[in-house]
């Protein structure tokens, strides 16, 4: 017997659910079709019912607690479930594309040119790519899987290491020129790039106590931040499985890199996948697999000093 009787509004759970997916209550509030202001009404009311604080307020925003995180795996996976038995019931999952979702720079460097070969082998399956720089909800009614960048942890998901890859500071050598880089801060007068929807480059230069590129900080989608450090126009901040052609040929120059055991994962929810899923992570697998099943595509190229992992 479930004790509805005790738990909170269902309403503040699927608000406070979603904050913790998007990591913002403006994000939360357009996925509900709410005000901002009530996903942060919604996750006071909660913390109040429960009494524990579920947020840390910080002046960048707010931030899950440990309390905060352990509800949000449980309410994933339960409302994931929820949705899962009712697309089954409802007979909805046969017929439907698979919809995979990445980042752009994934999408365009090394999933689309290997496509082909998924559709010559699986010509029955539809495919839906949904290339994002934010993550998507995966489960029943939003994306079957996803290839995420990070370390593999993220609560109530299944990863799996696809492509190993550290992330790689590069700029050419044109920009760089003569001058003697020992830090961040001595690039941090030129022009940096980041991808669009991402802070990464932003947090690494605050990192380093610096404010922000003296020259100023440019987010653009990955594809176009590739052609743009190409030709000299800034320093960009990106997986280094994407730029190893461009290093070996001297195109670019590796600066700094970070996050050895970093890479793209497969993620999806625990339990049993349906056919297609099973067909698309059976397919990855065997692009990124050697003859003798080990993994192939490590990053190469001119070697590159060294930061901690952010």
């Amino acid at each position: 017997m479930i004790p509805w009787l005790t738990l909170p509004s269902l309403s503040a759970l699927r608000a406070f659910s979603v904050f913790a997916e998007t990591g913002s209550v403006t994000a939360a509030g357009r996925r509900l079709n709410v005000s901002h202001a009530a996903i942060s009404q919604q996750i006071r009311a909660l913390e109040a019912r429960l009494s524990v604080p579920l947020v840390d307020r910080t002046p960048r925003g707010l931030v899950l607690t440990a309390e905060g995180r352990r509800l949000a795996a449980a309410l994933d996976a339960g409302f994931g479930e929820i949705a899962r038995v009712i697309e089954e019931l409802g007979g909805e999952t046969a017929g439907r594309p698979l919809k995979v979702t990445t980042t752009p720079s994934f999408a365009a460097g090394w999933l689309m040119p290997r496509l082909a070969d998924f559709r010559a082998r699986h010509p029955d399956i539809d495919l839906v790519i949904e290339a994002l720089s934010e993550p998507r909800r995966i489960g029943p009614g939003d994306a079957d899987l996803a290839i995420r960048y990070g370390s593999g942890e993220w609560p109530g998901l299944d990863a799996e290491l696809l492509v190993p890859s550290p992330i790689v500071v590069v700029a050419s050598p044109a920009l760089i020129g003569d001058r003697r880089i020992d830090s961040i801060a001595d690039v941090a007068d030129l022009p940096w790039m980041q991808e669009l929807g991402t802070n990464e480059a932003t947090e690494l230069l605050e990192r380093f106590g610096i404010s922000r590129a003296t020259a100023g900080m440019t987010s653009l989608p990955g594809n176009l931040m590739a052609d743009a450090v190409r030709d000299g126009q800034g320093v960009a901040f990106t997986a280094r499985v994407f730029v190893t052609a461009d290093i070996a040929a001297g195109r670019l120059i590796p600066l700094f890199q970070i996050g050895e055991n970093d890479g793209y994962f497969l993620v999806t929810r625990p339990g049993v996948q349906r056919p297609a899923v099973r067909a698309f992570i059976a397919w990855a697998r065997r692009q990124t697999r050697g003859p003798t099943g080990s993994p192939t595509g490590s990053p190469t190229g001119g070697p590159a000093q060294k930061i901690s992992p952010i």
